[in-house]
C-alpha cells in the first residue's frame, strides 16, 4: 500500500468511496457528494491522502477547519473512508497515522470526529490511535426522519500547539 497526496486527478475514485460511505448510512449525515470544487474549498488542501493498492484508489482521508476562526486554526475535524471492499486490512489505520503524524507538522493540534455510535469499527480505530470520547451529542440530526446520534472523539497533540 502507497499513500500519497489526495489531487484532483483522483476526485472520481474518491468521490465513489465517499459514495460508498453515504449509503451506509453509519458514516456520514451527508447525502450526496458534493463536486470537487466545494470538496476542495472544505478540507485543507496540505492535508489530504489517498491509499493506493495495486494502482487502485482504496481509501481517502482528510481534515477540514472546523472554524475560519484564526483562535481554532489548529482545531480539525477528521474524515476517513475506505472502498468497501478493503475494510479490515489496516488502510484506514494507516491513513488515521498519517493525518496524525502530518497535522502535527502543520501546528494542528486538535483532531475531533463525530461519529455514529453503531460505528463501532470507527470507534475502536480511533481509540486504537490516541482519541478519547469527550461526548455525545443525542438526536443532533435527522436522517431518512429519524434522529441520529453522534460520540464525540478527540485527539489532543502532545507536540503541536504547546508553549
Amino acid at each position: 500500500m502507497e499513500i500519497t497526496e489526495l489531487l484532483a486527478s483522483h476526485w472520481e475514485d474518491v468521490s465513489m468511496i465517499y459514495l460508498q460511505g453515504i449509503a451506509t448510512k453509519q458514516a456520514t449525515f451527508q447525502t450526496e457528494v458534493p463536486n470537487w470544487q466545494d470538496w476542495d474549498k472544505a478540507h485543507l488542501a496540505a492535508l489530504r491522502y489517498v491509499a493506493i493498492v495495486d494502482n487502485a484508489i482504496v481509501g481517502w482521508a482528510a481534515l477540514s477547519p472546523v472554524s475560519t476562526r484564526p483562535v481554532y486554526s489548529g482545531v480539525t475535524e477528521v474524515s476517513v473512508y475506505i472502498h468497501k471492499d478493503f475494510c479490515g486490512r489496516g488502510i484506514g489505520k494507516a491513513l488515521l497515522q498519517k493525518l496524525i503524524t502530518e497535522s502535527e507538522t502543520n501546528n494542528i493540534w486538535t483532531l475531533q470526529s463525530g461519529i455514529f455510535p453503531e460505528n463501532i469499527a470507527s470507534i475502536r480505530l480511533h481509540e486504537k490511535l490516541g482519541f478519547r470520547k469527550i461526548g455525545y451529542r443525542e438526536k443532533v440530526a435527522k436522517m431518512d426522519k429519524i434522529w441520529r446520534d453522534t460520540v464525540l472523539m478527540e485527539r489532543r497533540s502532545k507536540i503541536a500547539g504547546h508553549y
